[in-house]
């Protein structure tokens, strides 16, 4: 119960980033967005409709048809994402930042959209719109899921050029770099991890050491050199990015040969990595 308590709460932050983004920054300074956001958003500078009846309206029809593509929990989570920022957009509606430097909301904007977005899907939701038509999509025609989404933004944001003009929509552009940057940051957190292998010689001596002062677990993977057809056993382990320099250093202080090979590694799904 707790968990579901902590993401319903965590929906409601983004609602109201996401809502602040728009009312705030966007329209105030003129600019776009992607998918239905981006359509409220051209409806209200074409026939200032309000953004939280046109967001609830789309976003509704669009969950009717595609609810049989999500599960339940997504359903719920989406449904809730639904009405909670168009409560929000309707709360906010006055809350107008006011600023002659278009940048200044180009770059907020972005931002605080960002984060809102990347709040709801690390709870668990989805912010309906071009989400669920890339689903429909991706089952009805096997389309990959995250073109998709972006296809339909930009189909939405260059359509804008003709309500806010180029400048603006070049600008639109820009924020939503921003905001997916952003998203990207709040979904997989500031503690990116690394994934090292080590080739050694003395491999016995560097596990022992990383096992020690770094406290991490170490997978011993067996290999044979090409050129050499000697046998070689290679150490894995994943650490975070903090970690790196002092394995660096614990491996070049006992084998200054090692080849050591670092790569990024987007997400470690375990309950034994703290």
């Amino acid at each position: 119960m707790n968990k579901y308590f902590k993401e319903i709460i965590m929906i409601i932050l983004g609602s109201f980033l996401y809502a602040i983004a728009i009312n705030s920054f966007i329209i105030p300074g003129s600019l776009a967005e992607g998918g239905v956001t981006g359509i409220t958003i051209v409806l209200y500078y074409l026939f200032e409709f309000s953004p939280s009846i046109v967001n609830l309206s789309i976003n509704s029809v669009l969950l009717l048809i595609g609810y049989k593509f999500l599960d339940r929990k997504t359903i719920f989570y989406t449904l809730f994402f639904i009405l909670s920022s168009s409560i929000f957009l309707a709360l906010t509606e006055t809350w107008v930042v006011h600023t002659e430097n278009v940048i200044i909301y180009c770059i907020f904007g972005g931002v605080l959209m960002g984060a809102g977005i990347g709040v709801i899907v690390r709870a668990g939701g989805t912010t309906a719109g071009s989400v669920i038509i890339a689903k429909i999509c991706n089952t009805s025609f096997r389309w990959n899921i995250s073109y998709t989404t972006l296809f339909v933004d930009l189909i939405v944001v260059i359509g804008s050029i003709y309500v806010i003009g180029l400048e603006k929509m070049l600008l639109t552009i820009i924020a939503l770099f921003i905001a997916t940057k952003v998203m990207d940051y709040v979904i997989e957190g500031s503690n990116t991890k690394k994934s090292i292998t080590i080739i050694s010689d003395k491999h016995e001596e560097i596990a022992k050491q990383i096992a020690f002062k770094i406290n991490r677990g170490i997978t011993i993977i067996k290999g044979k050199g090409y050129y050499s057809n000697q046998d070689k056993e290679v150490l894995y382990v994943i650490i975070r990015k903090q970690e790196l320099t002092n394995l660096r250093k614990i491996t070049e202080k006992i084998d200054d040969q090692a080849f050591i090979i670092v790569h990024d590694v987007k997400d470690v799904l375990s309950k034994n990595f703290i």
